[in-house]
């Protein structure tokens, strides 16, 4: 699709700098993956729970969110390439909010299993 204000037209490479940030961003969503995978294999192996239910509660969702983030991410990045390339305006990200909650709801979890594994 081309726009009138878009001389480039449809398909023309966007400023290698937007491109570039764009790329940084996709691998700092990468690192913060790879921590919270790491995050739940430490504590699945490394925080002595006296029972496994508690210990899988903990660790589970780090490592499902982290695979569930790095998914986000490279869907991102390919989509905001296409809308720089087309001239249009980037998606709206509705991650940030939902990950907002559920680091809280989270947190919340850890802090029970924290005071009830006895």
């Amino acid at each position: 699709m081309v726009h009138s204000d878009d001389p480039r037209g449809t398909d023309a490479p966007p400023d290698y700098r937007f491109s570039l940030a764009n790329e940084r961003t996709f691998l700092a969503w990468v690192r913060t993956s790879v921590a919270l995978i790491a995050g739940g294999l430490i504590a699945a192996k490394g925080i002595p729970f006296h029972h496994e239910a508690w210990r899988w509660a903990v660790a589970t969702p780090p490592i499902v969110g982290g695979g569930a983030l790095v998914g986000d991410a490279a869907v991102r990045l390919r989509r905001y390439e296409q809308a720089m390339r087309d001239g249009r305006a980037l998606p709206a990200r509705l991650l940030g909010p939902w990950l907002a909650v559920g680091v809280c709801a989270y947190a919340c979890l850890v802090l029970a299993a924290t005071l009830w594994d006895r």
